[in-house]
């Protein structure tokens, strides 16, 4: 048995991967989602990457073994900041942002040069299950400025196994931008999956199968 510590994007919620968690449990394996600060204005990315460690320490039976960090998008900046801190057999990018060293999350859209995807509705929900889609968008969604002002903390991307996931059908990361971020940042290829920007919620079975996958390679 693995666990999955599962990290959200923008807004925080753990509630976002409420579709995958049955789907990794039901493979034998144990996930972990979590919530994040988001609301907060004070959190920056160091009380992001405290919620992480302290979502897996304080789970039934700890931190002792190896665990698999999933970032989804935003969560891109903070799960190689606990790298150092929690016991990672691999790291894997879900339509991710992927930092550089002293860059503010603010400023990696233009240094990226990531295009304005238009309707932002259709960028995230297009691929998403209507009934999924409007219990997502009921919930309450804030996202405080602060993490995107902090200079990413680390001189180098953290020496742990690495993988970079996409949908091919991403409408607000598209997999061309993906792959040449990947390339360029961290001179890796793209695995690509069926699905948009919130394959969390769109395709949950493929995703928990290809990160299962993930295990044996």
């Amino acid at each position: 048995m693995t666990t999955f510590v599962l990290v959200p994007g923008a807004g925080g919620s753990a509630s976002y991967w409420r579709l995958l968690v049955p789907e990794l449990e039901r493979r034998g394996h144990r996930a972990l989602a979590v919530g994040l600060p988001a609301a907060d204005p004070d959190a920056g990315l160091s009380a992001y990457a405290d919620a992480v460690v302290g979502t897996v320490r304080t789970a039934p039976g700890g931190s002792a073994d190896p665990v698999v960090l999933v970032g989804q998008s935003m969560g891109g900046l903070t799960t190689p900041l606990v790298c150092d801190r929690l016991p990672v057999r691999l790291l894997v990018l879900l339509n991710a942002m992927v930092p550089s060293p002293g860059e503010t999350g603010g400023a990696w859209w233009a240094n990226t040069g990531h295009a304005d995807p238009g309707d932002m509705t259709a960028a995230f929900f297009a691929d998403v299950p209507a009934d999924v889609a409007a219990t997502v968008q009921a919930e309450p969604f804030e996202q405080a400025d602060r993490p995107f002002e902090d200079p990413w903390p680390l001189d180098r991307w953290p020496d742990v196994p690495t993988r970079v996931l996409a949908g091919r059908d991403d409408r607000f990361f598209p997999l061309d931008f993906q792959r040449r971020v990947a390339r360029d940042r961290l001179g890796l290829t793209v695995d690509e999956l069926p699905g948009g920007h919130l394959v969390a919620l769109s395709r949950p079975a493929e995703l928990a199968e290809q990160l299962v996958a993930y295990l044996d390679a």
